[in-house]
């Protein structure tokens, strides 16, 4: 009894689906007896409003067919899911994509209401390739098209992620001489007018013309110092300024502990202020010290905020470069300047314990390229080699001239990439990153802008040496 009710409610669901299925355009072509077959295949699964119906990343063995509701496909991309589209037609085919290509599923699948969808697992997928060529065609139409579709979706998203991850670095970047700016700016305003009553101080003094001479000396020699302070580690400082304060106070000059640091920036050792204790009298020296430190403290400032305001314009400069603003698309190009700009650019990604290695022809001719776009390839592949290196290593930049190429070589030191991957490296969406932490497109659009230029890119792996090289013509006309 129960086998004939089995069957009845399997013939009963067969003839329900059958008219829906004849008006999917991957199936309209099918003979009756193929449609009747993959009636009876089909499984059936309900979603409830957002309940996944898969995750990226997850293998694909199950294509579905929307059969009523709406599903909505997502995509994370850099920690941010990104919505890539919205399916409510009955009909629609989803997952079809990895399923044929049998790999991971490229975006996550939920139900935006309550759903049902009919599935057709891997095996049965294929058999139904095989028993209709006419399906065969229309499912190869469906998938370039759905892969066309994705890959410009999350292609412009990939290069908004860029543009916001160029954008935060360039402002980490900025940041901090614009605090120093401000911050010295601000100390300035102090230290100028404590240096004017320093010097009132100091001009009151019946001072000789031997000791007005020494004076303009000094103050020659805190200009010239103060624009190139001593690299004094912590330690020599340290033991310096306490040799200073001991002299200060064997010579009862008071606010030790202030003076000192300004004299050893100096370098004014005990036995030069001794020379300048014989030069001037012990009632001079205070006030002359006083404007020595005022002095040297004031003049450091100015020199710290034209470092900054110089680190501001250098930042600028190399970002404008970068994206050639107010320049011809297609220009002769300096691949050296084009590589510096970019680690400026990266100068955030390339942490502390990553070391970069220059190591440019002497003399390389400029090249025609289209220019922002070739500081993309060195931007992905310098980003690819950070990654690979996960903070500690060596990133080395070769430049050389081969006939009529000029040849770009990035290394890195990190584990390498595995043999099996190697073919697959500059395809649209593949990646080894974890879901979120990358969408595949980062070597893909580096490969279609070489090729672009008529150029090559190959890369080369083993444990502790990947090298990318990028074989440019000089002319791409």
């Amino acid at each position: 009894m129960e086998e004939h009710v089995t069957r009845f409610l399997t013939r009963l669901r067969s003839n329900m689906y059958e008219d829906f299925l004849r008006k999917v355009p991957l199936f309209a072509d099918l003979p009756d007896e193929d449609l009747i077959h993959l009636c009876q295949m089909t499984g059936e699964v309900r979603l409830s409003p957002g309940q996944v119906l898969f995750y990226e990343g997850s293998l694909a063995d199950t294509a579905y067919i929307l059969y009523q509701g709406k599903v909505e496909i997502v995509k994370n991309v850099d920690g941010r899911e990104v919505f890539i589209d919205l399916k409510d037609e009955p009909g629609t085919v989803i997952g079809e994509m990895a399923l044929l290509e049998e790999f991971t599923r490229l975006a996550t699948v939920r139900a935006r209401d309550n759903a049902c969808l009919l599935s057709l697992t891997h095996n049965q997928v294929h058999e139904l390739l095989n028993r209709s060529p006419t399906a065969a065609k229309i499912m190869l139409h469906t998938l370039t098209g759905r892969w066309r579709a994705i890959e410009a979706h999350v292609r412009h998203n990939e290069k908004m992620a860029q543009l916001g991850m160029l954008t935060a670095g360039i402002a980490h970047e900025l940041n901090n001489p614009v605090t120093a700016v401000w911050r010295s700016a601000a100390q300035l305003q102090t230290s100028l007018n404590h240096s004017e009553q320093a010097r009132i101080a100091l001009e009151r003094l019946p001072l000789t013309a031997v000791q007005q001479e020494r004076v303009t000396a000094l103050a020659q020699h805190i200009q010239a110092t103060a624009a190139q302070p001593p690299a004094l580690d912590a330690l020599t400082r340290g033991d310096s300024e306490a040799e200073v304060e001991n002299w200060l106070d064997a010579h009862a000059i008071n606010n030790a502990w202030v003076l000192a640091p300004a004299l050893v920036t100096l370098r004014l050792t005990p036995t030069q202020l001794d020379e300048l204790a014989a030069t001037f009298a012990p009632e001079q020296m205070p006030a002359l010290l006083n404007w020595v430190e005022a002095a040297c403290t004031a003049h450091t400032l100015l020199t710290e905020i034209g470092q900054g305001a110089a680190r501001i314009a250098d930042i600028v400069r190399a970002l404008k470069s970068y994206v050639y603003l107010d320049q011809a698309p297609i220009q002769n190009v300096n691949v050296h300047e084009g590589l510096d700009n970019t680690l400026v650019i990266l100068r955030q990604k390339l942490e502390p314990g990553i070391t970069v290695r220059r190591e440019y022809a002497a003399h390389i001719p400029t090249i025609s390229a289209y220019a922002s776009e070739l500081n993309q390839v060195w931007t992905n592949i310098l980003d690819n080699a950070a990654d690979a290196l996960n903070g500690q290593g060596t990133i080395t930049i070769r430049t050389r001239q081969e006939e009529k190429d000029i040849v770009i070589e990035i290394e890195d030191n990190g584990p390498g990439i595995p043999s099996e991957i190697m073919a697959k490296l500059f395809d649209p969406f593949f990646t080894t990153k974890p879901p979120g932490k990358g969408t595949g497109l980062g070597l893909n659009i580096a490969y279609n802008i070489v090729q672009k230029h008529h150029g090559e890119i190959t890369v080369v792996s083993a444990p502790g040496q990947t090298v990318f090289q990028v074989y440019l013509p000089l002319n791409i006309g």
